[in-house]
C-alpha cells in the first residue's frame, strides 16, 4: 500500500509540474540589446554631503545650527520663539508649535531629535512631540508622525515614536535611549484633490528610523486626530509643523533638519 500511494503522489507530481512551469518568452526576431536601453532625459547631478545625514546639493536646509530663520509660530507666523543652543533646537513648550516658512508637496525629508537624559514620566507624558509632515491649520491640524520617548516606555502602539498617529503603529520599535540622538528620514507624497475637493489620490508615507524602515509607503486614511476617524481636507501645498507638547516631561531638541523637493 504505501509503495502505491508513493507511486500516486509522484504521478499527481508529475501531472501538476507542466501547469506549473512558465515557457520562456522568445525575444523578437532581429531583437537587440539597444532596443530596451533609455539614454533620455538624463538625470541631474546632486552631489551627496560628506556623510549620509549631511544636506545633499539640492536640499533646502531648515536648520543647520544657526538660527530659526526658516521657522515661524503656527499660531501668529510670527518669528518661531524655540531656544536655539549649543547647535541645536530647544522645544520652548509656552511657545506652542512651529512650522517652516515655505510650504511644500512631495518631499524627502531628513530629522534629527533628542530626549534629554533626565526625562520624565510615562506613556504619552515622556518626550511627546510631533513632526507634522503637512500642516494643515493651527494648532496639531495635519499628518503627524509621532515622536516620543519609546524606549522601555509602553504606550499605545499607533501613538509610540514612528507611529502615523492614531492610523499607523511602526513596523518596529527602533529607539535609541533618551540622550542619544534619533533620526527620522522619511518620503512624504502628498494627498492630491480634485477640484471640488474630493480625493483623487491618498497621502503616503515611507518612514526610516535610526535607519530602520518603520513606515512602507503606508496609505493614509485622512489627517491624524487625537479624537475621532481621520478624514481629508482639500489643500495644495503645506508648511512642516513640529509640536510643543503640553506634557510636563523636559523639553526634546532638534538639530539637522533638511528637506528636498520631490516631483
Amino acid at each position: 500500500m504505501k509503495r502505491a500511494a508513493a507511486a500516486l503522489a509522484a504521478l499527481a507530481l508529475c501531472a501538476y509540474a507542466p501547469a506549473m512551469a512558465q515557457p520562456t518568452p522568445s525575444p523578437t526576431p532581429g531583437a537587440k540589446p539597444q532596443d530596451t536601453e533609455q539614454w533620455k532625459p538624463v538625470p541631474p547631478v546632486v552631489t551627496p554631503g560628506a556623510t549620509d545625514a549631511a544636506p545633499p546639493s539640492d536640499a533646502i536646509v531648515l536648520f543647520g545650527g544657526k538660527d530659526l530663520s526658516e521657522w515661524v509660530s503656527t499660531k501668529d507666523h510670527t518669528p518661531a520663539q524655540w531656544q536655539v543652543k549649543d547647535g541645536v533646537i530647544v522645544v520652548s513648550k509656552t511657545a506652542g508649535n512651529i512650522e517652516t516658512r515655505r510650504s511644500f508637496r512631495n518631499y524627502q525629508l531628513h530629522l534629527e531629535w533628542r530626549v534629554p537624559t533626565d526625562v520624565t514620566g510615562s506613556g504619552q507624558a515622556r518626550g511627546n512631540s510631533g513632526l507634522f509632515l503637512a500642516s494643515t491649520g493651527p494648532g496639531d491640524l495635519g499628518y503627524e508622525l509621532q515622536i516620543l520617548d519609546s524606549y522601555k516606555n509602553e504606550t499605545y502602539v499607533n501613538g509610540q515614536a514612528a507611529s502615523l498617529y492614531k492610523q499607523a503603529p511602526p513596523l518596529v520599535n527602533a529607539m535609541r535611549p533618551p540622550g542619544q540622538w534619533q533620526t527620522y528620514d522619511v518620503v512624504w507624497t502628498a494627498p492630491t484633490f480634485d477640484a471640488a475637493g474630493k480625493v483623487k489620490t491618498p497621502a503616503k508615507v515611507t518612514a526610516f528610523h535610526n535607519g530602520v524602515l518603520v513606515q512602507n509607503d503606508f496609505v493614509m486614511a485622512g489627517e491624524t486626530l487625537y479624537i475621532g476617524k481621520p478624514y481629508y481636507k482639500a489643500y495644495d501645498r503645506a508648511p512642516i509643523k513640529l509640536q510643543a507638547h503640553g506634557d510636563p516631561s523636559p523639553p526634546i531638541s532638534f538639530r539637522n533638519i533638511w528637506v528636498r523637493e520631490l516631483p
